[in-house]
C-alpha cells in the first residue's frame, strides 16, 4: 500500500490516505483534518544548511582551531635554538691596572633534545587538529539528531492537533446524542474527559516543540528564530555491511585520538630521556690586560656533571604516563565497539519497527477504522466502538513517528562514532 506524502514545516511524513472519504455525519466520529503546511519562503532552512552553519560558526570549533593555532606556535618555537650569551667581566678599578675580558658563551644540545622537543610539539598539534575533527563530527551529528527531533515533534504536534479536532467533534457528537436519549449521560462524560486529556497532550507537544527548537538552535551554536525546517521523515537511514562497519571503526576519530596520544606520551618520554645527557657550553672571547698592554683570546668549555640529578623521576614518570596511554588505548577501543554496536543494534531495531509500522500496523488501523466508520454509519457499530478504531489510528502514527525519530538518532550516533558523514544518509 504506498502512502501519500504530507508536508509540514518542511517535513514530509508517509500518512495513509484521509482517515475516511468524504465527510461523515456529525453524529459519527468526524475524519481526521491535518492543517495544511505553511508555503516555505526565504526563511526555511535544510538539513544541510544547518550543518553547514553549526561547522562554520559554532563556538566549540572556534575554541578547538584556537587550541590547534597555539600549538602551532609551540611547535615553531620547539625548533628553535639556544640563545647566546654575551659576558662582559672587569678585574680592578684603575684604569692602568684592571684587566676586562669580553666573550659569547653559547649553549650546544647534546643527545637530541632539540629533535624531541620538536617530535613532542608536532605529536601535541596532531592531537589538537584530531580532537578539532571529532568535534566537527560529533557536532555534525548533534545537529542532525536535532534537526529530526524538531520535525519529528511537529508531526507529533499535528498529530495532537488533529486529535482534539477529532474529540472536539466526537463530545459534540455524544453530546447531541444524549440530548436525543441514544446515549447515556456516562459517555458524555467519557468524551469530556477524553478531549481534556487530548489538550494535555497538544500543550505537551507545543512546549516539547519550543525545546526541541532550542537543542537545535544550542547544536548549531546560533539562535534558529523563525526559520522553517525543511526535510524528509520518511527515508529511513540505511545500514552498512558489517565487514565495512568493522574496517570504519577502527578508523574512529577516537580511537585514532587515542593512538596519538600514545604516540605523544612516546615523545615525551624520548625527550625526558635526552635530557639525561648533559648540555656544554663553549665560550669564545678576549681578555684585555691594561697593565700589560696586551690582549688574549678567551676560549672556555664548560660540561655539567651528572652527579645528583640524572633525571630519573621524570624519565619514570613519562614511562608511566606512556604505559598509561596505552591501556587508554585498549579501553577506548573495547567501549568504541561497544558504542558502535548498540547504535547499530538500535538503528536496526528502529528500522524494522517502522517498516512493521508503515507496511502493516498502520495500514491496519485505516482499514479497521474505514471499516467501523462504515459499519457505524450503518449501525453495526457503537459509537464508543468508532471513536477507538479513530485513536488506534492516531496511535498507530504517532509510534511510526518514534520509530522513524529513534533510527534518525541511532544513524546520528553511528556516525559520530565512525567519524564519518552524518549526512550521507540524512536525505
Amino acid at each position: 500500500m504506498r502512502y501519500p506524502l504530507l508536508p509540514f514545516l518542511g517535513a514530509a511524513f508517509l500518512v495513509p490516505v484521509a482517515f475516511a472519504q468524504g465527510t461523515p455525519p456529525l453524529s459519527a466520529p468526524a475524519a481526521v483534518q491535518i492543517p495544511e503546511r505553511p508555503s516555505l519562503g526565504m526563511g526555511q532552512l535544510s538539513l544541510r544548511q544547518a550543518v553547514e552553519q553549526a561547522l562554520a560558526g559554532h563556538p566549540e570549533l572556534a575554541v578547538a582551531r584556537a587550541e590547534v593555532e597555539a600549538l602551532g606556535g609551540a611547535s615553531l618555537q620547539a625548533r628553535a635554538r639556544p640563545n647566546p650569551e654575551l659576558s662582559f667581566t672587569q678585574e680592578g678599578t684603575k684604569s692602568p691596572s684592571r684587566t676586562t675580558t669580553v666573550q659569547i658563551n653559547q649553549p650546544i644540545e647534546l643527545g637530541g633534545k632539540r629533535q624531541a622537543r620538536m617530535t613532542a610539539a608536532e605529536s601535541a598539534a596532531e592531537l589538537a587538529r584530531a580532537d578539532l575533527a571529532a568535534r566537527r563530527h560529533a557536532i555534525a551529528a548533534a545537529v542532525v539528531t536535532a534537526f529530526f527531533d524538531v520535525l519529528t515533534i511537529q508531526e507529533r504536534l499535528r498529530l495532537a492537533e488533529a486529535a482534539l479536532e477529532l474529540s472536539q467533534r466526537s463530545s459534540l457528537a455524544t453530546s447531541q446524542r444524549v440530548k436525543a436519549g441514544k446515549l447515556s449521560p456516562v459517555e458524555e462524560t467519557k468524551a469530556r474527559v477524553a478531549e481534556a486529556n487530548v489538550r494535555i497532550e497538544l500543550a505537551q507537544a507545543r512546549s516539547e516543540s519550543s525545546a526541541a527548537r532550542a537543542r537545535l538552535a544550542s547544536a548549531m551554536g546560533s539562535p534558529l528564530g523563525a526559520l522553517v525546517l525543511e526535510g524528509r521523515l520518511d527515508d529511513l537511514p540505511p545500514i552498512q555491511n558489517y565487514e565495512g562497519f568493522q574496517a570504519q571503526l577502527d578508523q574512529s576519530p577516537a580511537l585514532q585520538r587515542a593512538e596519538m596520544e600514545v604516540r605523544r606520551r612516546k615523545a615525551l618520554t624520548a625527550v625526558e630521556n635526552a635530557r639525561r645527557i648533559s648540555d656544554i657550553t663553549v665560550s669564545l672571547g678576549a681578555k684585555r690586560d691594561q697593565e700589560q698592554g696586551r690582549t688574549q683570546a678567551v676560549i672556555g668549555l664548560s660540561i655539567p656533571l651528572p652527579l645528583f640529578d640524572r633525571n630519573e623521576g621524570n624519565i619514570l614518570e613519562a614511562l608511566k604516563r606512556e604505559d598509561k596511554a596505552r591501556q587508554e588505548l585498549a579501553a577506548t577501543r573495547v567501549q568504541l565497539e561497544n558504542e558502535a554496536i548498540q547504535a547499530r543494534e538500535r538503528l536496526l531495531s528502529a528500522r524494522a519497527e517502522a517498516q512493521s509500522l508503515a507496511a502493516d500496523v498502520v495500514p491496519g488501523a485505516q482499514s479497521a477504522y474505514d471499516a467501523v466508520t462504515k459499519g457505524f454509519e450503518l449501525g453495526k457499530f457503537s459509537f464508543l466502538e468508532a471513536l477507538d478504531a479513530q485513536r488506534t489510528l492516531l496511535q498507530a502514527r504517532s509510534q511510526y513517528l518514534k520509530a522513524l525519530a529513534e533510527a534518525r538518532r541511532a544513524s546520528a550516533e553511528l556516525h559520530r562514532i565512525l567519524g564519518t558523514d552524518a549526512l550521507t544518509s540524512a536525505h
